[in-house]
């Protein structure tokens, strides 16, 4: 990565913290994941971007999720079934109002499994101006965490798409961040846009984007990755500069 480089992915950051800047409750949903314990913690690189744009700006109007430590069950795939698609009906409505205050949650799954915790995301997405996700590339897709979380929110768009009722999500900007190593990051990043347009989300080009270290796709030498944590360091985290 040139020093060219390393400016770009700046002022991208820096563009990202000024348009956040507008907006009065703004929701990060974290998705990658890693282990950890009490005497071995790290956070994901797309997790450390996202309290770091928190720490940098008023983090009081800034709620962060991190999604892999909610019991959230697979998408029951209620979209395509012999009797047609009941994804997002009215049946499926959840009924505590504490757990869906606005309403909107609409989920099978919600309320086939008791303990499912989408509530936690639906509750907080549906009181936000702005969401942004934050994820990681896998195998040259989104990390798998993100991509149940997608699953499970189909609800969303089936209402204003199959169902003919009202996009419920039209006054919510929307974004995605990616962080990738070597592979295919600039198409996920393309796919995953269009996806949260069809969901009924505006997108938001300032809070869209994807850094990958390299545009080597067969480099997978321990050395590759080690450079990577530190690059990254360098440009989006202060207290590592």
């Amino acid at each position: 990565m040139t020093l060219d480089d390393e400016q770009h992915y700046k002022d991208i950051f820096e563009d990202t913290l000024q348009t956040l800047k507008k907006y009065k409750k703004i929701l990060f949903l974290t998705t990658s994941n890693r282990w950890n314990s009490e005497e071995n913690s790290e956070k994901p690189k797309s997790t450390m971007l996202a309290y770091e744009i928190a720490k940098r700006l008023d983090s009081s109007n800034i709620s962060i999720i991190e999604v892999p430590l909610l019991k959230i069950y697979p998408c029951e795939g209620n979209v395509s079934t012999r009797s047609g698609n009941s994804c997002g009906v009215a049946d499926a409505k959840k009924k505590d109002p504490l757990k869906n205050p606005s309403g909107h949650h609409r989920c099978w799954a919600s309320i086939n499994n008791k303990d499912d915790e989408l509530w936690k995301i639906s509750k907080e997405l549906f009181e936000s101006d702005c969401v942004v996700f934050f994820g990681s590339i896998r195998w040259g897709q989104m990390n798998s965490e993100y991509q149940k979380l997608i699953e499970r929110l189909t609800w969303i768009e089936n209402r204003h798409t199959t169902l003919e009722e009202e996009n419920i999500v039209k006054d919510i900007d929307a974004g995605i961040i990616i962080v990738s190593q070597n592979w295919n990051g600039a198409h996920v990043l393309d796919t995953q846009k269009k996806v949260l347009k069809y969901f009924g989300f505006n997108v938001v080009k300032n809070l869209s984007w994807n850094w990958q270290y390299t545009d080597i796709d067969t480099d997978e030498s321990k050395q590759s990755y080690m450079d990577a944590i530190n690059q990254f360091a360098k440009i989006f985290l202060e207290n590592d500069k």
